[in-house]
């Protein structure tokens, strides 16, 4: 019988204080996008879906902070582009939120679902409308992003993107879904 890892705090070792700064030293390696050391611990066994205090996966911090090729080498290590943070946000949702439209598309090209939603139901979509990304909105879409799906307070994305002021990407998917 496989034994089960430990769950709850008191379950779970301390971390001495070598590896909290190996592990701060990760992270900040991926924040400042260095793709070449990233690659060799992730070839050392670093494990690929690491994820800190808030639950951001290397791969979140990587495409939040813009560094493609950071995000190139955990996705091609096995990173999985669906790992959601706290906040049931996954990368693509990140991505969208920021506007990095080569992130966008590696991260779809490796792999990320185009509707995946948080507890709160809002997609990739979703964010890129409300911040009035078109070109993230315009990828999306033609990557089969539905965008008549509502969030979990039934809000629609053209709703959503009308209430933030964001008018392109309002107009966008009126004529996406043959709304007035």
């Amino acid at each position: 019988m496989q034994q089960q890892p430990p769950t709850s705090p008191a379950q779970r070792p301390e971390l001495d204080e070598d590896t909290l700064a190996f592990v701060r030293r990760v992270f900040g390696l991926v924040r400042a996008g260095e793709a070449v050391e990233l690659s060799s611990l992730l070839e050392r066994g670093l494990p690929r879906n690491l994820r800190n205090e808030r639950g951001d996966s290397l791969l979140m911090l990587a495409c939040y902070h813009g560094h493609f090729d950071a995000a190139k080498t955990l996705l091609e290590h096995g990173a999985d582009p669906e790992v959601q943070n706290d906040a049931g946000q996954t990368p693509l949702a990140g991505v969208a939120f920021k506007g990095d439209l080569p992130i966008a598309t590696l991260l779809l090209d490796h792999g990320a679902q185009v509707d995946n939603a948080g507890p709160n139901g809002k997609t990739a979509l979703m964010f890129a409308a409300m911040f009035n990304r078109v070109d993230i909105a315009q990828l999306l879409l033609a990557r089969g992003a539905d965008p008549l799906r509502p969030d979990a307070d039934g809000n629609t994305i053209l709703d959503a993107a009308r209430k933030m002021g964001a008018h392109d990407t309002a107009e966008l998917l009126a004529s996406a879904t043959g709304a007035a």
